[in-house]
């Protein structure tokens, strides 16, 4: 019933009664996409994984992981390089750090996030429970990126709570002949998004439940408006969620006709806004 509590986190089907908590939640972190991986990653995976939480990060998203070797290490500390939040959610107690060489890697992520734990302060970190803090990696996102997985890795049971929590679930190709790669493919043969970059999360992720307040202090209705640029988000706050006359968007924007009726089709491409007929648009 706490008001901290994540929104996100209660919708799943058996949340945590107790969430302990290092650091704080934001409202920013209603926009969270998980990624995760291999503990034994290729230096391919290590970079892919870097990079798109940098991405995704600078976008506005917060981002959440496991806190274990590999993967989950590159995609905190790609984050965090990126100026971002990053949440971790633990398979062990909060003063119980594992691994325990990632102890300074937790440190940072509770000042820029939260370090995160159903279990008590100083549980061990058993074999048994990984399996199960998985489903709250993915229920606390919108969506999960397994960016390498082995046939069996513990990232594909994050991406089976995703599908049954009703959230996205993409993956990060990789070469064919690589044992690390098999269950990213298998993902995608499976119906997984195939994903190339951070923009291509941000078109996936569908509409929001309810707006987001951004650290910058604009209202999110959709995640792909964090890639827009200055001209378009300015189109796209004239338009309301009835139908609006173009001339209204034109007057009150300030902009060109042209400039708008060009901008228009962007965020119809983008799957922002629809046209209703004639001369109006809506946001969807």
């Amino acid at each position: 019933e706490d008001a901290a509590y994540p929104r996100l986190l209660r919708e799943i089907s058996d949340p945590p009664v107790v969430l302990y908590v290092r650091g704080e939640f934001a409202e920013q972190d209603k926009l969270a996409v998980a990624i995760v991986g291999s503990r034994h990653a290729t230096s391919y995976g290590l970079g892919q994984a870097e990079a798109l939480a940098a991405s995704l990060a600078r976008a506005g998203l917060t981002i959440v992981s496991g806190l274990a070797r590999g993967i989950d290490q590159r995609a905190h500390s790609g984050a965090l390089a990126a100026g971002g939040r990053t949440l971790a959610v633990l398979g062990s107690g909060l003063l119980n750090i594992y691994p325990a060489e990632h102890r300074r890697l937790a440190d940072e992520v509770a000042q820029h996030g939260a370090l995160v734990s159903e279990l008590a302060l100083h549980a061990e970190p058993l074999a048994s429970m990984f399996p199960r803090r998985n489903r709250l990696l993915s229920g606390l996102c919108l969506g999960v990126i397994v960016v390498e997985a082995a046939d069996r890795s513990g990232a594909l049971i994050t991406a089976r709570h995703a599908l049954e929590q009703g959230r996205e679930v993409f993956a990060v190709p990789g070469r064919i002949d690589s044992r690390m790669s098999r269950g990213c493919h298998q993902l995608i043969r499976d119906g997984a998004m195939l994903i190339r970059s951070a923009d291509d999360v941000l078109e996936a992720l569908g509409p929001l439940v309810e707006p987001v307040a951004t650290s910058a202090g604009s209202t999110l209705r959709h995640p792909a408006e964090l890639a827009l640029n200055e001209l378009e988000r300015r189109v796209l706050d004239c338009i309301e969620s009835e139908p609006t006359l173009v001339d209204q968007i034109v007057a009150a924007s300030g902009l060109e006709a042209s400039q708008v009726l060009a901008t228009l089709s962007v965020l119809e491409m983008r799957k922002l806004i629809s046209r209703c007929g004639g001369q109006f648009v809506t946001r969807r």
